[in-house]
């Protein structure tokens, strides 16, 4: 099966997303909160959260994508925020195809802290280049 290698997108690893599984229809990655993630209050950034889920989007996207094609790109991401994710929390990351197509693909990923309390539910388009 396809997977995608760290080296392919080094912003993960200057995040420190671990992806810990990748499969077709379920891409798992954590992230340790550490302070160059956070704003004030010593949260998580919502910025951090968004590329955290648009990285597990895009793994997802990249293992379903057609022969022949290159990549993938998103095109569109929303994030509905539930809760802070504190300073040196670790936050997992599931996330599942809600379309799959042949030009674009349609991803839905839940963040999570330890207690399996919702954090942020992120919806995202990826077009197929």
């Amino acid at each position: 099966m396809k997977q995608l290698e760290p080296d392919m997108m080094p912003f993960t690893r200057l995040m420190g997303l671990e992806v810990t599984s990748q499969e077709k229809h379920l891409i798992v990655g954590k992230i340790s909160v550490r302070e160059e993630l956070c704003t004030t209050g010593k949260i998580m950034h919502g910025g951090a959260v968004m590329a955290m889920a648009d990285a597990l989007g895009a793994i997802g996207a990249y293992l379903n994508i057609p022969e022949g094609a290159k990549a993938t790109t998103t095109i569109e991401s929303k994030t509905n925020f539930m809760r802070a994710a504190p300073l040196n929390s670790v936050i997992t990351g599931e996330c599942t195809p809600l379309h799959i197509g042949r030009r674009t693909s349609v991803w839905q990923t839940t963040l999570r802290n330890a207690e399996h309390k919702t954090l942020a539910i992120v919806t995202q388009t990826q077009m197929v280049i």
